[in-house]
């Protein structure tokens, strides 16, 4: 029996192995194309410089941009500027230097990552939380007055646009109640460093965003999970199951509930990437130090290394996240074989 389990594993393991080893390359071409379509728009970092500072009524003579092109390392060939930077990341880390704040920019992404991934995993488990038993819900009493209700729902959460939907929350949550409501900090935490304290208030602020990134999500798999779970009902081997006197929820659970699991599971690859893409205006709005906003505005400034290393690091968590759904799919899918 053990070896039969050691053999049954040794598929998973190589299939495991194989994905890590192909995310290398593939960490490598990504990171080549971002910093070729960074610098695809005319001009470059100083170019925008300038034009900020003639808006102001500076003048930069071209003696000066010359001399910040060579500072910055502007003025070689791009591929050269591509080998530098991802020689440095790979030897030492180092992500290059920002040209806008002047400062590492494994200094200036790697808390706001981090706070990212936090608002993810909580957006995650509240949509998680609520789509899944409703939509199970919704199935098993289909065309029923909840059934309507939850439909509903779903219709008013995927059409309602998200920074409208920030701007009703921050408004009753200010206004009605009183809270203090934008940012994930209050004042005197925004800039003090971890302690307990931080991290409660941080929990106290979570709700607004997290709310607001759930709505849409949790409608979609609201009606992705009902219909799973409406097409695998009427199959023979719960028809046999309720036959052999198996409760109705241990029925649902152990059977249809973990074939129509599949959409869950398959939203941690996509859900971090669509929740910095997608979300920008929203952090705008409610003024989240996440990455959403450095991102947009980096890839305005054209700084290059910063925005390369956002890129960079979303594509890592994403193929990341792809394989963690592949191999949960494998462990709750039976019919779903890694080779």
């Amino acid at each position: 029996m053990r070896r039969a389990n050691l053999n049954a594993g040794v598929p998973m393991l190589k299939f495991i192995i194989k994905r890590l080893l192909w995310m290398i390359p593939s960490l490598f071409a990504v990171s080549f194309l971002a910093f070729v379509l960074i610098q695809l728009p005319p001009g470059d970092f100083v170019t925008t410089y300038i034009a900020t500072l003639a808006s102001s009524n500076e003048v930069v003579d071209q003696n000066t941009a010359a001399q910040l092109r060579e500072r910055f390392g502007l003025d070689q060939p791009m591929l050269v500027q591509y080998l530098k930077w991802i020689w440095g990341i790979v030897t030492s880390g180092d992500f290059g230097i920002s040209f806008e704040w002047q400062q590492p920019v494994s200094g200036l992404i790697w808390e706001r990552m981090a706070l990212t991934l936090v608002l993810a995993v909580a957006s995650l488990l509240a949509t998680w939380a609520i789509a899944l038993p409703i939509g199970v819900y919704s199935a098993v009493k289909k065309y029923s007055i909840g059934d309507y209700a939850f439909t509903a729902f779903t219709f008013f959460g995927l059409s309602i646009p998200s920074f409208l939907l920030a701007l009703v929350l921050m408004y009753v949550a200010a206004v009605e109640f009183g809270q203090d409501v934008g940012g994930l900090f209050s004042p005197e935490y925004e800039t003090a460093s971890w302690s307990i304290g931080k991290m409660f208030d941080l929990l106290t602020h979570l709700w607004l965003p997290v709310a607001i990134l759930a709505v849409s999500s949790t409608a979609s798999l609201i009606r992705v999970m009902r219909a799973n779970m409406l097409d695998e009902l009427p199959k023979p081997y719960v028809t046999t199951a309720r036959a052999k006197g198996l409760s109705e929820f241990r029925l649902l659970t152990k059977y249809p509930l973990r074939i129509a699991l599949n959409p869950f599971i398959s939203t941690i690859a996509w859900l971090l990437p669509n929740l910095i893409s997608g979300s920008v205006v929203v952090a705008i709005v409610l003024n989240l130090p996440t990455a959403a906003p450095l991102l947009l505005q980096s890839l305005m400034a054209q700084d290059m290394y910063l925005a390369g290393a956002f890129v960079l690091l979303i594509c890592a968590l994403t193929l990341i996240g792809s394989l963690i759904s592949d191999i949960l799919l494998a462990l709750v899918d039976p019919r779903i074989r890694l080779e």
